[in-house]
């Protein structure tokens, strides 16, 4: 059993490491040498490349931009629940897995198709769409991951480089779904 913690590494890492662990696995059983090569950058050579970015404007751009696009956004998503909301969140929660069938995940990727939208936008405009209509919400903002690795150096590193971004996605006048999607592509 593996155990590895989110902080340390996101999804596209556990790929690495099965594939490294494998070959490392393969060689010493066959009493070789550890066939991997020295990696050409690590971890904290990102985190400096980060920082340098930053300070170089970015942090200041980057806030700025935020202020801008998340100005007027509502703060609280008003869904109905069965009971009052706590004064203190306590964050306790639970998941409900879903699987679309292969039918219906056909579908959705020939509407994306048709649309010029990625599958990942036709999900986030059908939840943004759901959301709002069970808040009566004309406005919802939705958290996405995004992979974050963004330079060919980090892409055989394993690391934590996921980001999420806020995606505010407009519902106001009753969009239909052509234009919907286009509203969702655009953030």
């Amino acid at each position: 059993q593996v155990v590895m913690h989110h902080i340390a590494s996101d999804g596209w890492s556990v790929g690495i490491f099965l594939q490294e662990l494998s070959q490392l696995y393969a060689a010493f059983q066959r009493d070789e040498v550890d066939p991997l090569p020295p990696l050409d950058v690590q971890y904290a050579d990102y985190a400096t490349w980060q920082r340098q970015w930053l300070e170089a404007g970015q942090l200041q751009a980057q806030t700025s931009f935020w202020q801008r696009n998340l100005a007027g956004a509502p703060t609280v998503l008003d869904l109905p629940s069965d009971r009052p909301r706590p004064m203190q969140q306590d964050f306790a929660g639970a998941s409900i897995p879903v699987q679309l069938d292969r039918s219906l995940s056909e579908s959705l990727k020939a509407l994306s198709q048709r649309h010029g939208t990625t599958l990942y936008m036709t999900l986030l405009a059908s939840w943004a769409a759901l959301l709002g209509r069970l808040s009566r919400q004309d406005e919802v903002v939705v958290g996405a991951s995004v992979a974050g690795r963004n330079r060919a150096e980090i892409e055989g590193l394993i690391g934590f480089f996921v980001n999420t971004i806020a995606m505010r996605v407009d519902l106001s006048d009753a969009p239909g779904v052509a234009e919907l999607l286009l509203r969702t592509k655009a953030q």
